[in-house]
């Protein structure tokens, strides 16, 4: 049970680090997913496609 837990924190903290580092390298371009408990959430239960997703949902909604 405390493993599970272990890994869903870690699985938390590595997708704010990941839209974090996103937000940094795409700044220049004014593209920004912001960082809140739905992105985090998308991020940690689909990963990487679900990055992928938020930005292409991002580009249509601009």
């Amino acid at each position: 049970m405390i493993k599970k837990l272990f890994n869903l924190i870690k699985k938390i903290v590595i997708s704010c680090f990941i839209l974090y580092s996103f937000n940094l390298i795409i700044s220049p371009l004014s593209i920004n997913i912001p960082i809140n408990y739905y992105t985090v959430g998308i991020l940690t239960l689909l990963g990487f496609p679900g990055l992928f997703s938020l930005i292409i949902i991002l580009l249509v909604a601009i």
